[in-house]
């Protein structure tokens, strides 16, 4: 996999950030590097002036006022670090961290946060290494940024702090800095600072869980659209005509999706005669509301494509030469949209449990009880359909938005954060959850195929039969299937059911 590259102008990309989160190695750009090298030439001279300038050469947060010598501003940015590192909770997968890293050296690169390309560099090599700084998980308010994530990542720069190997093994910062072949750092004036006051804790967290949101959105619909033959549905609600009365786009895409998976269905047109006018909500509103989440996550997309070409530290140096403070480092837009992804997932997950419930009761369905050939002796797909509900009460809990809260903090002097990063950690256990719910829905669609003798699948259905059939065989009887659904949910998170 080729190198990502970090042009100074650009920011990054989701794309780039998928790539990352693959395992590509990133870079600095020429410019990037002549952008950074400018801008700590700028630091330089404003310290020359003597002008206090808010964490260059003062206290942090409360103590801005307070002037720091300048025989003290290295011990002032250790300082900052060792005492901002406070996390606590289960530790971050190295994969974010890496995306972390990543985000944190594409904003030092814009050129206007005036950190030495030293240390830039270091970072770069730490996020390309075999090693991955150690992040408590629970910890930052979303502004000033994620402070204490970001100092825990950085800490091993300066020696200090934990790292995780790739086998999970934590070792000392000191340790991983001498396999890398990195010597400890010795910060300078305003670059701790630099290095910890962004929204790359919660950004990174986002962009995994959306990236895994757009599968999972493609999953939703091929799921609904197996479920509905299953189930002997109409397709009379997909209709192109009926969904553009309403023209909301994800609703369109979502219907155009069900229907092209429907195509050459012999099951959905054999049985013209049951009587059935129309089916219930969660078969017959299904691009209603899958459509509501798709577009949810087109908003999303822009925050976050916004907030990849951002600089979020303060102060910042303005073309002009002057730093000025000021509060891009507040995560309010992160956290909003991490919030909407929550509820929009959530949702997925919701009306899935729905049709779950409809494959398995036989008065709805008329197939066998839980899709077992001999229910009785055998539960069959019982309990599978009780961890889908429970995945998805919890959801529910979850889904409470973190960014209506707030805590002033700092002696009144950060008297309202964003809860940036809590929204976006509960929005990667959404995704999580509801790969799973999906899963469910899934197996029991395709097993109640397997009672059916109604002529041939749709060209996607077929397709998505065959596929979940690969990792869950007929369930003839009762036996642990527990890893068959973990399978089919490690399909819908690799992108396999579309």
């Amino acid at each position: 996999m080729s190198s990502v590259v970090i042009i100074n102008c650009e920011g990054t990309t989701l794309h780039q950030v998928r790539q990352i989160a693959d395992g590509a190695s990133f870079e600095l750009g020429q410019d990037a590097v002549v952008a950074i090298a400018e801008a700590r030439s700028r630091i330089e001279a404003l310290l020359e002036s003597g002008k206090p300038i808010y964490g260059v050469n003062t206290g942090f947060g409360r103590l801005a006022s307070t002037v720091v010598p300048a025989d003290e501003l290295e011990l002032l940015q250790r300082n900052l670090l060792l005492s901002h590192a406070c996390s606590t909770g289960r530790l971050f997968p190295s994969s974010v961290v890496k995306i972390m890293i990543f985000l944190r050296v594409a904003s030092l690169a814009r050129g206007r946060s005036g950190i030495r390309l030293e240390t830039v560099n270091a970072l770069v090599k730490l996020g390309n290494s075999s090693f991955m700084p150690a992040v408590p998980s629970q910890g930052s308010l979303g502004a000033s940024g994620d402070l204490a994530p970001l100092s825990h990542m950085c800490l091993p720069l300066m020696g200090e702090g934990e790292c995780v190997d790739r086998d999970g093994v934590v070792v000392s910062g000191a340790e991983a800095l001498k396999e890398i072949g990195l010597s400890p750092l010795k910060l300078q004036a305003k670059e701790g600072l630099a290095l910890i006051n962004g929204t790359q804790a919660m950004t990174a967290l986002l962009c995994s869980a959306f990236l895994d949101s757009q599968r999972l959105m493609d999953a939703a619909d091929a799921t609904a659209a197996i479920t509905i033959e299953a189930l002997l549905g109409t397709d009379s609600a997909l209709d192109p005509e009926l969904i553009g009365l309403r023209p909301h786009p994800g609703a369109l895409e979502s219907a155009e999706f069900i229907r092209k998976h429907l195509e050459g269905s012999q099951i959905l047109h054999s049985h013209p005669s049951c009587g059935k006018v129309q089916d219930a909500y969660s078969l017959r509103c299904t691009p209603q509301v899958h459509g509501a989440s798709r577009d949810a996550l087109k908003y999303i997309e822009t925050t976050l494509e916004r907030e990849l070409k951002a600089v979020t530290d303060n102060p910042l140096l303005m073309e002009d030469g002057r730093a000025l403070s000021g509060g891009n480092f507040h995560g309010q837009p992160v956290a909003l949209a991490a919030d909407h992804l929550k509820i929009a997932i959530a949702e997925l997950a919701n009306i899935s449990e729905r049709r779950t419930e409809r494959l398995l009761n036989p008065d709805l369905s008329g197939l066998p009880a839980f899709l077992s050939p001999a229910p009785g002796t055998n539960s069959g797909l019982m309990i599978a359909q009780y961890t889908a509900a429970s995945l998805v009460s919890e959801n529910k809990v979850l889904a409470h938005p973190a960014s209506v809260d707030s805590i002033s903090v700092s002696g009144c002097q950060e008297d309202h954060v964003s809860m940036g990063t809590t929204a976006a950690r509960q929005a990667v256990e959404i995704v999580r959850n509801s790969c799973h719910v999906l899963a469910t829905e899934l197996v029991a669609a395709v097993q109640a195929h397997r009672f059916l003798k109604r002529g041939v699948l749709g060209s996607g259905t077929q397709k998505t039969f065959d596929t979940v059939s690969a990792v869950f065989p007929p369930l003839d009887e009762d036996r642990q299937f527990v890893a068959d659904i973990e399978a089919v949910a490690c399909l819908i998170r690799e992108g396999n059911i579309s």
